[in-house]
């Protein structure tokens, strides 16, 4: 296969349609627009989703969902994912390096789910109190 060769599959590439050349053509006449009305007028239009007076539908159903401008920059760690970790002393820059949290974030939290062995020790990072528990009892602690 060489660049200069490369073409659409067959039949991916339908010819343009040209309207008002005649019956035999297929589209003659009207040229597929109906008859009469502001659609079979040349630059007839109404905006996006009108629907001749009627509430439309984007205004008929209710509003839905959120999205958070402070989400990216919060993290959750699970207790598992802390033994991917490195470090002496587990502070966000050495979650950042070891791929736990995103890049993005500012702030993280380790709650609990799954276990950990190891002894760590959390540096700015907070922990809820099943997690702290958890990490206590494995022989860490967690600073300010």
């Amino acid at each position: 296969m060489r660049l200069n060769t490369l073409k659409p599959a067959p039949g991916a590439k339908r010819p343009r349609l040209r309207v008002g050349r005649g019956a035999s053509a297929g589209q003659g006449k009207t040229c597929g627009r109906g008859v009469k009305g502001q659609r079979a007028r040349k630059g007839g239009y109404h905006k996006v989703g009108f629907e001749g007076g009627q509430m439309p539908l984007q205004r008929r159903l209710p509003k839905v969902g959120f999205r958070s401008k402070v989400k990216p920059t919060r993290a959750e760690v699970r207790l598992h994912e802390l033994a991917r970790v490195d470090a002496e002393v587990i502070d966000l820059e050495a979650l950042k390096k070891a791929g736990v949290v995103s890049t993005l974030a500012e702030r993280a939290k380790v709650v609990l789910s799954g276990e950990i062995r190891k002894a760590v020790t959390l540096k700015g990072i907070a922990a809820t109190r099943g997690a702290l528990a958890a990490i206590t009892a494995a022989g860490g602690k967690v600073e300010a």
